[in-house]
């Protein structure tokens, strides 16, 4: 623990990460995670001392980070979708009403229809 967190790791890349310590130390990984909780909650607490942050943690901050800025880009198009929507509702109901406008003229003018030519 010590080497790593002085900054002369011999068997590891020097991350402040349990992966790191876990190398260092020569064991496996999961025997820090899962049987030694308190080797790997006191070598955060060291880190944490010195005022560094472990790689785990801004790694997770990294990505929250970039999770609200996806949540709100996404916030953003579901109002620009919304408001898309509004604007092809109201088109809709304005062709509804005119075609009902024109069936009365049909059935006003009792069955007249001018043929338009083609081209």
């Amino acid at each position: 623990m010590d080497r790593i967190i002085g900054g002369q790791p011999e068997n590891s890349n020097g991350a402040l990460t349990i992966v790191a310590l876990a190398a260092e130390a020569g064991v496996p990984r999961n025997a820090l995670t899962q049987r030694h909780v308190d080797l790997k909650n006191l070598f955060y607490e060291k880190v944490r001392s010195l005022g560094e942050i472990p790689d785990s943690e801004r790694r997770l901050r990294r990505e929250v980070s970039r999770l609200k800025r996806l949540r709100k880009d996404d916030a953003e198009e579901i109002r620009q979708l919304r408001a898309d929507n509004e604007a092809l509702i109201g088109a809709l109901h304005l062709a509804q009403l005119e075609n009902e406008e024109f069936r009365q003229q049909l059935a006003e003018a009792r069955g007249k229809v001018h043929v338009i030519a083609r081209r």
